[in-house]
Formats: C-alpha cells, sequence, structure tokens
C-alpha cells in the first residue's frame, strides 16, 4: 500500500496556499513597484526640492527701508524743557539693481540641476527596475524547481508503487527495494529545498514593493521560458545611446556647466545700488523749506575681484563634464555589449537543450525504467537514468535563469525594455 509521506502532506497544502494566493504579472509588479517603493519616493522628494530651488534662485533682490535720526537734543526755553527739539528724521529706500542677467542666468542654473535631478530618478528607477526584475526572474526559478521537484516526486513514487508490487511478488529484493526508498530522500530533499527558495524569493519581492502582505498570500506568474528571437546588438547600442538616462544626465551637466560658466561671467559685473530719502528737520529757520529729498547710487570698484576664480573654475567645470559625458558614453556601450554576448552565449547552450537534451533525457529515462521493471536493465542503470533526467532538468532550468537574467542586464544596458 502506497504510504503517505510529511513532504506529499506539504504539497498539498502548498497546492491550497497556492489557489488562495493572488499571482501578480510582470507588468503588475513594476506598476506597483513604482508606486510604492520608499526609495523612489525619497527621490521624487529630491526633485520637488530642486523645484523649489528654480523658485528661489529667481528672487529679486529685497528693497532695504532704513530710517535714521540726527540732532537730538534736551533743550529748556522759556522755562519749558523741550526733549529732542530740532531732531532731523530722515526715512529712505535702496535696492540693489542686478545687471547682465544674473536673475535670469540663476533661475537657469537651477534649472538645469532640476533637469539632471530628474534624470537621476530616471536612473534611479532603471536600477531599482532591474533589481526588481532579477528578483522576479529568481522567484520564477524557484517556483519552477518547485514544480519540477514535484514532478520528480510524484514519478518516483509510482516507479516505487510498482518495485512494491514486484517486491511483494518476489522478483526483486529487499536490498534493492531499500535503495529504492533511500532514492526518495533525494526527491523529498529537493522539494524541501526548492519551498525554501521559493518563500525566500517571495519575501525579497515583497520588499522591494514595501508590502506586508503574508507570503503565503503572494505570488508571481509569467512565462518562464526563452526568446530565440533577438534582435541585432547595433540596433540595441542605437537604442541605449538615445535611452540610457544616465547619459542624458551627462549631457545636462555640460549644459548647466556652461550655464554657470556665464553666470560667473555676470557676476564680475558691477551691480549699483540706488537709494532715495527723505529728511524733516523742524530747526530749520524757513517753515516751509524744513523738508528736503536725497538720492543716491551706490556703484562697487570691481579693481581687484573681478570674480575671476569662479569664471575660471566653471570654464573648468565644462572640459570635466564634457569628458564624464564622453566616458558616460563608453560605458553605455560596454554594457550594451557585455549583456548582448552574455545573453547570445546563454542562448546558444538553450537550444540543444531544448531541441536534444531534454527529450532525449525523456526517452532514456522512460526506456531504462520499463526495461528495468521488466526485468531487462540492471537497478544501477535504472538509478543512473533518473538521476541523468533530473541533472538535465534542473540544468535548464538554471539556464532558462541565466537567459531570463541576462536579458534583464541587457534592459539595463539599454535603458529600456528591450526584451520582456
Amino acid at each position: 500500500m502506497k504510504r503517505q509521506s510529511p513532504f506529499l502532506l506539504l504539497v498539498g497544502l502548498l497546492a491550497q496556499d497556492l489557489r488562495a494566493q493572488r499571482a501578480f504579472t510582470w507588468q503588475e509588479l513594476r506598476d506597483r513597484f513604482a508606486a510604492a517603493n520608499p526609495t523612489l519616493q525619497a527621490g521624487q522628494i529630491n526633485i520637488d526640492e530642486s523645484r523649489a530651488a528654480e523658485t528661489t534662485a529667481y528672487f529679486r533682490p529685497n528693497p532695504d527701508f532704513s530710517l535714521s535720526t540726527d540732532g537730538s537734543q534736551l533743550s529748556r526755553f522759556d522755562g519749558v524743557w523741550r526733549p529732542f527739539a530740532g531732531t532731523q528724521i530722515s526715512p529712505g529706500m535702496s535696492y540693489l539693481h542686478e545687471r547682465q542677467d544674473k536673475r535670469e542666468l540663476r533661475r537657469d542654473s537651477a534649472h538645469g540641476a532640476t533637469g539632471i535631478a530628474a534624470s537621476n530618478q530616471s536612473d534611479l528607477l532603471r536600477n531599482l527596475t532591474f533589481n526588481l526584475r532579477t528578483a522576479f526572474v529568481q522567484t520564477l526559478q524557484a517556483k519552477a524547481w518547485l514544480q519540477l521537484a514535484q514532478e520528480n516526486l510524484s514519478y518516483w513514487d509510482r516507479e516505487l508503487q510498482i518495485s512494491l508490487d514486484r517486491f511483494n511478488a518476489g522478483d526483486i529484493s529487499q536490498a534493492d527495494l531499500d535503495r529504492l526508498e533511500l532514492q526518495r530522500v533525494q526527491y523529498e530533499t529537493d522539494i524541501n529545498t526548492a519551498t525554501v527558495n521559493f518563500r525566500t524569493a517571495k519575501i525579497q519581492l515583497l520588499q522591494f514593493l514595501n508590502d506586508r502582505t503574508p507570503v503565503d498570500e503572494f505570488d508571481v506568474t509569467g512565462p518562464y521560458e526563452f526568446s530565440e528571437s533577438i534582435r541585432p546588438l547595433e540596433e540595441f547600442r542605437t537604442n541605449a545611446l538615445s535611452a540610457r538616462p544616465d547619459l542624458k544626465a551627462a549631457a545636462q551637466a555640460i549644459e548647466k556647466a556652461q550655464t554657470d560658466y556665464r553666470l560667473a561671467v555676470a557676476n564680475g559685473s558691477t551691480d549699483p545700488t540706488f537709494s532715495a530719502w527723505v529728511t524733516h528737520n523742524p530747526s530749520f529757520n524757513n517753515p516751509f523749506d524744513n523738508n528736503t529729498l536725497g538720492a543716491s547710487v551706490n556703484i562697487p570698484l570691481r579693481i581687484f575681484n573681478r570674480n575671476q576664480g569662479e569664471k575660471a573654475r566653471t570654464q573648468f567645470d565644462i572640459s570635466r563634464t564634457q569628458r564624464l559625458r564622453e566616458a558616460a558614453e563608453a560605458q553605455v556601450l560596454s554594457d550594451v555589449n557585455s549583456a548582448y554576448v552574455t545573453l547570445m552565449g546563454t542562448l546558444s547552450l538553450l537550444r540543444p537543450y531544448k531541441t536534444n537534451h531534454l527529450p532525449r533525457a525523456a526517452r532514456v529515462r522512460d526506456t531504462v525504467s520499463f526495461a528495468y521493471q521488466n526485468g531487462g536493465a540492471s537497478l544501477l542503470d535504472f538509478l543512473d537514468s533518473q538521476q541523468a533526467y533530473r541533472s538535465t532538468q534542473v540544468s535548464y532550468i538554471n539556464l532558462i535563469g541565466s537567459f531570463l537574467s541576462a536579458a534583464a542586464q541587457l534592459n539595463l544596458a539599454v535603458g529600456q525594455e528591450v526584451i520582456p
């Protein structure tokens, strides 16, 4: 009679859990990730801060208000004390006039910083999406391992039941039956290991999503397969040069450096301060001549400090950002080339597995199993065929995982999802 294993009970409970789970596709996970990940939210706040700095940069200088008094004295006239008689009161206003478009250049520099912050946010999304995609692939891979382990255990239990019937009929020895039952431990271990890996992968995905859903209520779904239709390398290189946000940020840094240089030149110019005031002097003998108006212009003499250091620094910064942009472009092309080579190398291994190795391993397993159950093959041949089939299937699953990881790496290198 077939025995009920605790591992089969675990599989049954897991199957019940799977029916209660909500399975998310890659697109659904990516949308939830973009909306809920705290690191991305923090990056978006950084963009908002930069936009606020644009407002500050475009402010006009505040006018100054002054109030001065002079000539106060304590006097006694006709026996009457007159405190502060003759005090002059002089309110005034002054305003710094900025020349050579300093305010507009400050605004343009701050706007350039916002553009760089937005590109950096896109680059952060690119890198974090790659991490999410890697975790998604690992979850699908662990799920495929678990399904394979369950299928292998079910197949082995059928074979074991046939061998048990043969043992009861005296067709095989107790030693052979014991070896077959011991072999079952490996398949039980595979299920246990795959279950732990599957749950661990889901926990990592939930962390990316900032989701507190119990792991048993969360699942993913998607094709765990490879695509044989890969576009030419040059197309990926062209797409990367136009889509990579870090390369765009490097180009924006050049534009901002050029704006900063123009601002440094403008800051070396002289800004006059215009002032005007009214003076009330009640001590004048002429009662109709005790209010006067005054005005002045204050022009700093830029003899020594003409902002030479900042002009030179911003010029050097232009050259530096240009070199960094060239380095970023070289890095983009290198990333695409490396990811493409890895992808094509994995694909060259997968094709013979799908067309030759997998069918051959299944055929050998079924043929040797039939021969063994009918006394035409040894126990060693039977165990070897089972092990070869398991190893081939595991290698195939691992290769698909490597292909999907390489595809995610190529998406990262290009800056957009070129391979779903």
